[in-house]
């Protein structure tokens, strides 16, 4: 069956987009291949095609869980056999998966980057048949990157175990420098480079400086019909927006991470299929979602980089049809992120702080501890070392990038609870059930009023000891107002694990890579002031802006962002006048001896546009139908 065969029977279409087919020939070819293509542009096709042309197994390295499980199900829509292995899955359900990509017909195993570590994917890939080894996302392998995973750069030694199988690299969006990196970091041989031009015609972008955000949106959303996705900071933002829609009867949901696997896949299923129109969502939404009738994607927040706005953004009008991107800011948003961007890169003493804070909790004596685990409750350990929670936890993740720790995908994800009741049916549960009255008061304390609104991150360590109570008593106690409809409670599946990766250092001597941190962090600062520069420029085109910042020559001017629009106005309105022409003519006759000085002339036609009037003057001048005397006044030329 020839490629084209396939795109026909698999996916229903009679022709590859543009570059699709030059890429599905160079894997066909065994040859690497890096794939820059806008979000929409087609990447997935670009390895599931020729797979299915070739003998054996492709194994797809993604970051996300659930773009992993979006991309099995599509694929298995179409009667394609494709598996994910991922977090929270049994080891005989992981053998099964594995088996069958040696044994069985599996066409398709997607798998974390942290996977490709572990023993049991490492022997079995040994016996498997892998045509070709996919990397999605690829820009997370770079340090320049503006999502740089760690993991990711143990893909090159992966791959040693399949010397002769092809790789391919794809990302929607990667600078020159990233470019670079992504080649070497995973060794790929004499690549293919393809890439789309970060232009879409049909998306226009808006900047716009706004107090009074919701407002704004209201008035966008009203005025653009269709599918929407609005992008806000915070989970509670997600919610009160959503909220705020719907009061004005514009259907919306709310979408972030701390939902449950199926909250997420109702919501997601019912804004795909058009029964809610607009979904406020984090970050966590969109990834991977085939959706391509989006009219506009409006972002109430600033980003922390082009990047992620440029995917973000991408995401509408993926169809063709004409789209709108949206960004509204206030100056102190941009103060704002500034300050945020800082605050990830603690300063190294603090870094030290942290690292000491660990030895002594997991009470492990200097140069041991080497590969240990030991159970980690953040809340505890900030309560007990009296450390600020959101600084200890930035010092966490750079302690991990700098490789002397490593936590478990459980330290991400602890227990949430939120209740379901208002105030007034929370009163009546209370006075109808007293035994629980003192511990919804303690959460109400400790937890605030969120608690009525969106899921919050909870200890029951922290819990246990407020309320002088063993754990396991406050772990009974929330699992019955479960039951009882009062709170829905996500309990951590397994305690979060801290594992030393190297033997314990003297917090003093702790070996920091200085360079690197200061490296990554005016990266970072970097990223923040171009997306700052592109939030405020008053007139460049915003495509034009979009193609430098990633290393492509700019085209001509898009004509339907803001700016183009702006300047298209301008041009219209600062055209000479033959009205105005008339009339200078008229006022300058008036007084042809001694004639008219520019302020006069500003002054009389003082409720005339002041660009018109320059632009008139400009030409009559040329045209030599007024000159200036020397006294430096307009006179007829005569």
């Amino acid at each position: 069956m020839t490629t084209r065969q396939i795109l026909q029977q698999f996916w229903g279409y009679d022709t590859f987009r543009p570059m699709q087919e030059d890429v599905v020939n160079t894997v066909l070819n065994r040859q690497d291949a890096l794939v820059l293509m806008p979000t929409g542009g087609g990447k997935s096709i670009c390895f599931q095609v020729p797979t299915l042309a070739m003998k054996g197994v492709c194994i797809v390295v993604t970051p996300l869980i659930a773009l992993m499980k979006d991309q099995v199900e599509q694929l298995r829509r179409r009667g394609i056999p494709a598996a994910a292995i991922y977090a929270g899955m049994n080891y005989r359900e992981i053998d099964t998966i594995l088996d069958n990509c040696i044994y069985g017909n599996t066409k398709f195993l997607y798998l974390s980057p942290e996977r490709l570590r572990t023993e049991m994917v490492i022997e079995r890939t040994k016996l498997m048949t892998v045509c070709l080894l996919a990397i999605d996302e690829a820009h997370c392998v770079s340090a320049w990157g503006y999502d740089f995973r760690p993991p990711y750069l143990q893909i090159a030694e992966f791959r040693a175990l399949i010397p002769d199988t092809p790789v391919i690299a794809l990302t929607a969006s990667a600078t020159p420098d990233v470019q670079t990196d992504i080649l070497d970091k995973l060794a790929m041989r004499s690549p293919e480079i393809f890439k789309q031009t970060f232009a879409r015609p049909n998306l226009s972008y808006s900047v716009m400086l706004e107090e009074n955000k919701e407002n704004r949106l209201l008035r966008i959303l009203e005025r653009v019909s269709g599918s929407a996705i609005v992008y806000v900071r915070s989970r509670k933002q997600t919610q009160q927006v959503a909220q705020l829609l719907d009061r004005q009867n514009i259907s919306a949901d709310f979408y972030h991470a701390g939902l449950t696997n199926e909250q997420r896949s109702t919501k997601q299923d019912a804004w795909i299929q058009n029964r809610t129109r607009v979904m406020v969502a984090t970050n966590a939404f969109g990834m991977g979602i085939d959706k391509p009738d989006v009219r506009v994607v409006v972002h109430l927040d600033v980003p922390d980089s082009l990047e992620a706005y440029y995917q973000e953004a991408g995401r509408a009008g993926r169809d063709g049809q004409k789209a709108y991107a949206v960004m509204l800011y206030t100056t102190g948003d941009l103060e704002s992120l500034t300050f945020r961007t800082e605050q990830l890169y603690q300063p190294v003493a603090m870094l030290r702080r942290v690292y000491q804070a660990i030895a002594n909790y997991t009470a492990v004596p200097l140069g041991g501890g080497e590969f240990n685990s030991y159970d980690f409750d953040l809340s505890a350990f900030t309560t007990t070392f009296n450390l600020p929670p959101q600084e200890t936890h930035y010092a966490l993740k750079q302690l991990q990038l700098e490789g002397f720790i490593q936590l478990s995908e459980n330290y991400y994800r602890p227990s949430k609870l939120t209740l379901t009741m208002d105030n007034r049916q929370l009163y009546e549960f209370q006075v109808l059930n007293p035994r629980f009255d003192s511990f919804l008061k303690l959460i109400l304390r400790m937890y605030g009023g969120e608690v009525f609104t969106e899921f919050i991150t909870i200890s029951e360590t922290a819990l246990a000891l407020a309320y002088k109570i063993n754990q396991s008593e406050v772990v009974t106690l929330l699992e019955q107002l479960h039951q009882r409809n009062v709170i829905i409670y996500e309990k951590q599946k397994d305690k979060p694990q801290l594992t030393f990766l190297t033997p314990r250092y003297d917090a003093p001597s702790l070996p920091i890579n200085f360079t690197e941190l200061n490296r990554r962090k005016e990266l970072a600062m970097r990223k923040v002031q171009s997306a700052i520069l592109y939030t405020e420029h008053p007139t460049q085109c915003r495509t034009r802006l979009l193609q430098a910042y990633f290393g492509e020559k700019p085209g001509e001017r898009c004509g339907i962002c803001d700016n183009c629009i702006k300047k298209k106005k301008s041009s219209e309105t600062s055209a000479p006048s033959p009205v105005v022409r008339e009339q200078v003519r008229d006022y300058v006759a008036l007084a042809n001896g001694p004639g008219v000085s520019p302020k006069q002339l500003s002054h009389y036609f003082a409720q005339t546009d002041a660009d018109a009037l320059a632009q008139t003057v400009k030409q009559m001048l040329a045209e030599e139908e007024i000159k200036y005397n020397k006294n430096g006044n307009l006179t007829l030329n005569q």
